[in-house]
């Protein structure tokens, strides 16, 4: 499925962008698309185009601040706070599966490797983003803040 998604606080520094990671990895780990637009103090970042909107299946908007929903008027629409995309994530996928009118868990299966025609094992390796998740900046914000 695909998805789209905005978060926003009033600073848009750290949560927005924790809120925004938490759910791109989430989407990726249930073999969903997911484009997410960062609102902030400084703006919009990675802002969502008419075609990304039109194109999803469901939208999401965590935010603790006013969010302009017009563009989401054809797109089933959760509404979730900044806090719950970084905390509780799965509900706020789970949520627009569900809308999207797909089985909330019915979640994709990582290929890690296995058997082809000729027997050989292939291995495939998950492409992300980033380097090593226990170092990025989100998760030291998550550890400090709990």
């Amino acid at each position: 499925m695909k998805f789209v998604a905005v978060t926003a606080c009033p600073t848009g520094i750290a949560h927005s962008q924790m809120g925004a990671e938490n759910l791109e990895q989430e989407a990726e780990k249930r073999g969903h698309d997911m484009k997410v637009e960062i609102q902030g103090a400084m703006g919009a970042e990675n802002e969502l185009s008419t075609e990304d909107i039109e194109a999803a299946d469901a939208a999401i908007i965590a935010a603790d601040t006013a969010v302009n929903r017009d563009r989401f008027e054809n797109v089933p629409l959760v509404k979730g706070t900044v806090k719950a995309a970084v905390n509780d994530v799965e509900s706020l996928i789970e949520e627009a599966v569900e809308l999207a009118g797909g089985d909330a868990d019915a979640e994709a299966e990582v290929a890690t490797g296995g058997d082809d025609d000729d027997g050989d094992t292939q291995d495939t390796e998950n492409v992300r983003r980033g380097g090593d998740r226990e170092k990025s900046l989100v998760n030291r914000i998550k550890r400090l803040l709990n």
